[in-house]
């Protein structure tokens, strides 16, 4: 005997793709913010190089600034000078204006 239950048709209606899914779920519990900032993080070696990268201690991002913490004073010096050409390469990298500013410890 057959159950009732949705049809076959009515099913492939309610079908959506992964990406619109996946999507409405980011908007709907507000984590674009949070996922955006991780993106920055983990870009930061790809967007800075290797040389910088092993250089650097940690890197986070609290209210919409980059922390980075780096082992070598010349380095830090550097970059210190070159702020607002490495925030426009991370918010370039990321898409949008995650990041308004640069600390470097």
């Amino acid at each position: 005997m057959k159950k009732p239950g949705p049809s076959a048709s009515s099913r492939r209606n309610d079908v959506i793709d992964l990406k619109d899914g996946l999507a409405s779920l980011v908007k709907a519990y507000r984590l674009q913010g949070k996922l955006n900032e991780v993106t920055v993080v983990a870009s930061w070696e790809r967007v800075m190089g290797k040389p910088v990268a092993l250089k650097t201690k940690e890197v986070y991002v609290h209210q919409g600034k980059l922390f980075v913490r780096l082992t070598s004073a010349p380095l830090k010096h550097e970059l210190m000078m070159a702020k607002t050409k490495v925030l426009e390469l991370i918010n370039a990298e990321v898409g949008e204006a995650v990041v308004r500013e640069v600390v470097f410890l």
